[in-house]
């Protein structure tokens, strides 16, 4: 699981970010991406695409379809913006996708600070990516953590036995505006050039709240390894010097395993978790912030392994007569009116970028079968999916 952090502001994306995702984008190896923060609160009003109506997310899945990517999650509230991505083969084992959103700017009534959330079970295991931004400077950190439990509390789920964000294992990351006590601009600035980057984690607000606040129990966070990522005069590599803000570690990536007393009948004994890199990314200058990532290892039996439909199709369609999708569903499936089948292009970016569907309408409906004026006509490879209208997700994949 690769997760990227970047408060971009009101900044236009630039034309390649492939390097953000790191150097094992291309080869498959990472199963899920999880992006972004803080974009532009404008609507790009000149894209037409009305469910993706800012560039960020149009990038991200520029750059991630081609290598076989499919955008699961979508969330945005104003300018906070959560994308979550996964291979394609894993998408019929992502299940119970849902998001949520909570406004904390203006006493709840402005959704420019706050928090966006995406939800889903991961082969049988709920996992939460819980993306944020927390009120900014130094004389706020108690708002900040009363933000933050307001959050969580007032983020619930439907359905399942993991309602609370903390039912889950949990992705806790964004500009979380934490910043660095006592020592003067200079301090700070003087222990980064020289490398004493410890010096500085010792009255980091948010490593110093772990041990006195209860909310954040059990949140874990790798080394800070990096130097402070805001604030950077834009278009350069310097610390601002219009007004003299002192460097802090205000973007982080934290994580948490399930509650003790949670109701999910899965146990942490069972599930490993590694860090393998924490790091961040010096060379982009588009923001005031630099972005940080993470790549982790989530290790854990399968409880799911098998798709919940099976979609039969002849490999080739040569006339119209072959556009028949035979499906078989599990016992335990619960069908809706409201499902359907598509066809898509093999590297889809979401699961409304179809060619075209069919309703799958019918409780004892085994097939369904494309109108000729329905197929696509490009001579290519393409890849049929079921989609659940209850798991808001795609369920089999042909």
């Amino acid at each position: 699981v690769y997760i990227v952090t970047w408060n971009v502001g009101s900044a236009v994306p630039p034309d390649d970010i492939t390097s953000l995702f790191g150097p094992n984008v291309s080869d498959g190896s990472i199963d899920m991406f999880i992006i972004l923060q803080e974009v532009n609160s404008m609507i790009n009003k000149r894209l037409k695409d009305v469910l993706f109506s800012d560039q960020w997310s149009e990038l991200c899945m520029d750059t991630l379809s081609p290598f076989g990517y499919v955008l699961v999650a979508s969330q945005r509230m104003q300018g906070v913006l959560l994308l979550v991505f996964s291979k394609i083969c894993h998408l019929p084992f992502l299940r119970g996708v849902q998001t949520q959103s909570t406004r904390t700017g203006l006493g709840g009534y402005w959704g420019n600070k706050g928090g966006v959330s995406a939800r889903m079970t991961v082969f049988g295991h709920p996992v939460c990516f819980l993306n944020c931004h927390l009120p900014a400077h130094m004389r706020n950190l108690e708002q900040r953590m009363e933000d933050f439990e307001s959050i969580l509390q007032q983020q619930q789920f439907e359905g399942g036995t993991a309602t609370g964000v903390l039912d889950h294992v949990v992705f806790w990351f964004g500009d979380l505006n934490f910043r660095i006590e006592d020592y003067d601009i200079h301090v700070v600035k003087c222990a980064i050039e020289s490398s004493k980057l410890p010096l500085l984690w010792e009255r980091d607000q948010l490593n110093m709240a772990k041990n006195t606040e209860s909310i954040l129990e059990g949140f874990m966070e790798g080394p800070l390894k990096f130097p402070p990522t805001y604030k950077f005069d834009v278009g350069t590599h310097t610390y601002d010097t219009a007004k003299k803000r002192k460097p802090a570690w205000t973007d982080r990536i934290l994580w948490r395993l399930r509650r003790t007393g949670s109701p999910v009948p899965t146990h942490n004994a069972s599930l490993q978790r590694i860090q393998h890199k924490y790091q961040s990314h010096m060379g982009f200058t588009i923001s005031d912030h630099k972005p940080v990532s993470s790549l982790f290892s989530l290790q854990f039996p399968f409880r799911v392994d098998l798709p919940l439909v099976e979609l039969q199709v002849n490999k080739e369609w040569c006339k119209a007569s072959d556009a028949t999708v035979r499906f078989t569903v599990a016992s335990t499936y619960q069908r809706s009116s409201w499902d359907w089948v598509a066809i898509y292009k093999v590297r889809f970016r979401h699961h409304k970028d179809y060619q075209a569907y069919v309703w799958a309408k019918g409780e004892h409906a085994t097939q369904v079968t494309f109108s000729e004026e329905d197929l696509p006509r490009d001579d290519c490879e393409y890849i049929l999916g079921y989609f659940s209208n209850i798991m808001n997700s795609i369920v089999s994949l042909s």
